[in-house]
């Protein structure tokens, strides 16, 4: 088994790499992926989201080391194992983040990854159906749609905003991102439009495109090039000959795994686990960041939200409609409004809502007040770091993960600031005829000491791992791969995925995990 180029992953970035690289038919792609197949309803309809990710055929089934500021709870950190990666098991929001995110990026030593510079891949991925605009793709391969918002609901929740004093944008991935407005999802014909969907099922009619399904347990470095993949499959090991490159879109999780099975990594750490060093960068695996939200919940007072239909006969029914004409309320991921705000002194937002008409968790549970609604909200830029190291040589043993939350000060003041700004919201007039009491935190907790020890219980991850493959300039010794992609000290290895952002981006991070796909292949095929 070999091809010109091999890639270890067929997530976000990955699937957008196998269709560009394949694209002008010079080279041979070979897609590593250790997931088994995206067919089935629990995938492609976008209202069952929370299925997929808590499914153990679907998901690696991580979870965090005990959280010391969290009450030492584990946090589950859920990946894509099948094809589409995370991008097959997520909420379907799409949002690029902020330019302000990557003219820091190439601030820190990215270079040729400013606003400016990543722009013109975000439009190239996009076929945006919300009209013409100079900001937006509209012949790319991934279809972005925005839901009907018809339930009253996702009125108020804009006007409640605008009611407190803050602005509206019709785009926030066009001209303007701060302010409320319609929230956007990679949703097309009421199906779920992963990158399998928009990119890797494409590419694989290519005569030179393939997949091969098996268990990477690392990179083959001879003489400080990447020559090929260490693979398991149906029981034996063999391996994998890149004739070009070796490239690691794995996620920020697996990624600096594999790395460090390859003997990348901080030498001491892996000398612990009695692994050669080939290249020793002490950044892999470190720089780990995530987005941590809460869940404001409100009872309704009209019986309005999507809790009349959390019973077996609804459910039954929406399923028909989206299984016969991908219609309904099966054809939406519901996130449909959002908003995007700054905190007092912030160069540009720093705090995301998603809004949604019904009270509910991401694993499924939803709250015993029934009819309600709730706002997803978290600050977008911790100063708080982890990181992600080896638990054993043992490519088949989990990493251990700390992403080490709530550990920087500054945390507890904008998450407390968050929860009172989303209480101001509630309460505005648009609301008036909708919202009742507080479900949580609850109007008993007011002072600090209150709102932190929710905080502490209630914070959840919103499973947008980052980082720990950090982009850099060859000279920064925490870097791990330099701005081209390509891993620093070994030749014919590059990682492309959300494991090489120097920072968190604001929002969800599918959108630029995909254009740091589509940007990777063109350096590739550029051939530096």
């Amino acid at each position: 088994m070999q091809a010109d180029f091999v890639i270890i992953g067929s997530g976000s970035a990955g699937s957008a790499m196998a269709y560009r690289l394949s694209e002008n038919g010079k080279y041979s792609v070979l897609v590593l992926e250790y997931g088994g197949s995206d067919v089935g309803p629990l995938i492609q309809m976008p209202a069952a989201l929370s299925y997929p990710m808590n499914m153990k055929r679907y998901d690696w089934g991580f979870k965090t080391m005990p959280e010391q500021h969290l009450n030492g709870r584990q946090l589950v950190t859920p990946r894509g194992k099948v094809i589409g990666g995370s991008s097959s098991i997520n909420g379907m929001v799409f949002v690029r983040g902020n330019p302000g995110d990557f003219n820091h990026w190439a601030a820190r030593g990215a270079t040729g990854w400013g606003y400016d510079d990543v722009l013109p891949y975000f439009k190239r991925m996009e076929h945006w159906h919300g009209g013409k605009s100079v900001w937006r793709g509209d012949s790319g391969p991934l279809h972005v749609t925005r839901g009907p918002r018809d339930n009253p609901l996702h009125a108020a929740f804009v006007q409640a905003g605008a009611q407190a004093g803050f602005p509206l944008t019709d785009d926030y991935n066009g001209a303007v991102q701060e302010g409320f407005g319609p929230m956007e999802q990679t949703v097309w014909r009421g199906r779920r439009w992963s990158t399998a969907n928009a990119y890797l099922k494409p590419a694989l009619r290519r005569q030179n495109c393939d997949i091969l399904r098996c268990f990477v347990r690392k990179v083959v470095i001879k003489d400080g090039r990447a020559v090929g993949v260490e693979v398991e499959r149906r029981g034996a090991i063999e391996t994998i000959t890149a004739r070009r490159e070796v490239i690691i879109a794995a996620s920020a999780i697996n990624s600096p795994k594999i790395l460090m099975l390859s003997g990348i990594g901080d030498a001491a750490h892996l000398a612990a686990h009695g692994i050669d060093v080939v290249a020793d960068r002490i950044g892999v695996g470190q720089n780990l960041q995530d987005h941590l939200e809460l869940y404001i919940q409100r009872s309704s007072l009209q019986p309005i939200t999507l809790y009349k239909h959390w019973n077996l006969f609804s459910k039954a029914v929406i399923g028909a409609q989206w299984l016969f004409f991908k219609s309904g309320l099966g054809a939406s991921n519901q996130f449909e409004s959002a908003a995007f705000l700054r905190s007092p002194g912030a160069e540009y937002p720093d705090i995301q809502y998603h809004f949604l008409p019904i009270a509910v968790r991401y694993d499924g549970r939803i709250s015993p007040h029934g009819h309600g609604f709730q706002a997803h909200v978290g600050p977008m830029r911790s100063k708080s770091r982890g990181a992600v190291t080896l638990a054993s040589a043992d490519p088949n043993v989990a990493p251990e993960i700390r992403f080490n939350y709530m550990s920087h000060p500054d945390d507890w003041v904008e998450f407390r600031h968050c929860i009172r700004l989303t209480r101001r919201i509630f309460k505005q007039d648009a609301f008036k005829p909708f919202a009742g009491d507080e479900i949580q935190p609850g109007d008993g907790l007011q002072t600090d000491d209150e709102l932190d020890e929710f905080i502490r219980n209630d914070a959840e991850s919103a499973f947008h791992p980052c980082g720990t493959v950090r982009m850099g300039a060859v000279d920064d010794p925490g870097a791990v791969v330099d701005p081209k992609c390509r891993v620093i000290g070994v030749d014919g290895l590059r990682v492309a995925d959300s494991s090489i952002f120097p920072r968190i981006p604001n929002g969800n991070l599918n959108a630029p995990s995909i254009m740091v796909g589509e940007k990777a292949a063109d350096h590739i095929l550029n051939q530096d």
